[in-house]
């Protein structure tokens, strides 16, 4: 636990504090150039807005997919030791199953999961 907590504080300290010490250094510019501040991704310049909002249900099916993706994750261990873990390890993943499925119950009658 005390490892970890090391680790933690040494990445967070280091990736904070690292740029500073970079352009210090030299390695980082100082001053924006023209061609730092050139189109990148596909060299052309964008045509009118560059903001534009989008619709929350991308984000909400995005969210939906992980959660999705991680009971898979949790549910391969689970499979490969059923014989070992028993009734208990049954019923924890019965009552995950039923928490997803109130949970998918209260989107679908809330409308969450029409795409309008």
């Amino acid at each position: 636990m005390g490892m970890l907590l090391v680790v933690a504080i040494t990445f967070a300290l280091t990736t904070l504090l690292l740029p500073i010490l970079l352009r210090r250094v030299g390695i980082v510019p100082r001053k924006s150039t023209p061609a730092k501040n050139s189109t990148y991704e596909c060299g052309m310049s964008t045509i009118g807005k560059a903001w534009v909002q989008y619709n929350f249900r991308y984000y909400f099916f995005a969210v939906l997919f992980v959660v999705m993706d991680a009971l898979a994750v949790f549910l391969f261990p689970w499979a490969v030791g059923l014989k070992s873990i028993g009734l208990a390890g049954l019923l924890a993943v019965f009552a995950l199953f039923v928490m997803l499925g109130v949970a998918y119950l209260y989107a679908w009658f809330k409308g969450a999961l029409e795409w309008k």
